[in-house]
């Protein structure tokens, strides 16, 4: 019989990246029992009258998914077990704090729960003893229902941001893309992102802009560029997975490698941007790189490139972390916002932490252990 798996130093640098979350940001709702969720900022205000950062949940999902399947590699499916019910009362909760619904103002939002949801279902479709199946089912209807109702022929296609309906952007289509192409409505996501390369794509760099605006005046498109946008487009595509998609993936990746990077002396980190719903991008961005860096069908080059980038920013968040004692007497390990910085630099002791930069890192961490030797 094959001895289980050993765990690697990626897993525990994985690991230890999601104890630190745990203990810095990890709650009840109000105390209530069965009830998790996520401060957004440590030390925590409360949920109540405070800030509410659906999305960010929905990122945490994500990477309680990620560390579930890490454990699940490793052999230990008890341990994987947990981390499917914490993820179902995660979302439970999510729909609880959200005045019991799974649904909200922003697609982009509702794009990204609808995404981990699709996880945590793999999760639970590959643990026997998983529950809460049917909340999961439900969830994903709801939200699969208000994206399709923000895709109009507005501005040729795409999907809206929010229901205000006056802009379309990547953030919400490029996700959206991903979820129904998952879902396995491949005509629909290739809509969108073809809609996206027609309106979107940055010819010169390679790299997609961040949206356009419908006005008094017409049609405004916004510049931006932004890591997760990247992201979101080269998971579409991978999951797409067609000779077109594959070719468009490759140049993604290129064009990450080439204008979003950090070059140091001994790594190539990502570019990050900073705190707030910033601190998130680029652990979206590593995210569907450890994708690539693992899809076989992808060019060779291509993968080497996703592999080095994914590696070199775990490399700067985990060399550039901080460790500290709260004053409850535990310990944690605090990550800069910015991979090419250290966090005694960039998140000094006595600055509020945010749950979007911790996020990040894990979420790179987790990437970084996905990637076969």
């Amino acid at each position: 019989m094959a001895a289980d798996p050993v765990p690697t130093d990626a897993d525990a640098r994985a690991a230890e990246a999601e104890r630190s979350v745990g203990v810095l940001f990890g709650t009840r709702l109000v105390g209530m029992p069965f009830t998790h969720l996520a401060h957004v900022a440590h030390p925590s205000p409360h949920f109540v009258g405070g800030s509410w950062n659906y999305w960010w949940q929905a990122h945490y999902l994500d990477a309680i998914v990620d560390a579930g399947l890490r454990l699940l590699r490793s052999g230990d499916h008890r341990g994987a077990l947990e981390h499917a019910g914490l993820g179902n009362r995660l979302v439970a909760t999510i729909r609880v704090r959200n005045v019991g619904r799974f649904t909200n103002r922003y697609y982009d939002d509702m794009a990204w729960l609808a995404l981990a949801i699709d996880r945590l279902r793999l999760l639970t479709g590959r643990l026997p003893g998983a529950r809460s199946r049917r909340r999961l089912r439900v969830a994903d209807r709801a939200l699969t229902a208000r994206l399709r109702s923000a895709m109009t022929g507005d501005l040729g296609g795409g999907l809206y941001w929010n229901t205000a309906r006056d802009f379309k952007n990547v953030p919400a289509t490029g996700p959206a893309a991903l979820h129904l192409a998952r879902s396995g409505d491949l005509d629909t996501a290739r809509l969108l992102v073809d809609w996206v390369y027609a309106r979107l794509l940055a010819n010169d760099t390679g790299l997609f802009l961040d949206g356009i605006r419908l006005t008094a005046g017409g049609e405004q498109v916004v510049t931006d560029v932004y890591t997760y946008n990247q992201g979101t487009m080269l998971g579409a595509l991978l999951t797409l997975g067609d000779d077109t998609s594959l070719e468009r993936a490759g140049r993604v990746v290129n064009a990450v490698a080439t204008h979003l990077t950090a070059p140091q002396a001994d790594r190539r980190p990502l570019l990050t941007h900073g705190g707030d719903d910033g601190g998130l991008f680029t652990g979206i961005l590593v995210r569907y790189l450890a994708l690539a860096a693992n899809h076989r069908s992808l060019d060779g080059e291509a993968r080497s490139t996703a592999r080095r980038l994914v590696l070199d920013t775990g490399d700067g968040f985990w060399l550039g972390r901080d460790e500290r004692t709260l004053p409850d007497g535990r310990w944690a390990g605090v990550f800069s916002p910015d991979a090419a910085l250290p966090a005694a630099e960039r998140q000094p002791p006595g600055q509020t932490i945010e749950l979007s930069t911790q996020l990040q890192a894990w979420m790179t961490l987790e990437g970084a252990a996905t990637l076969v030797v």
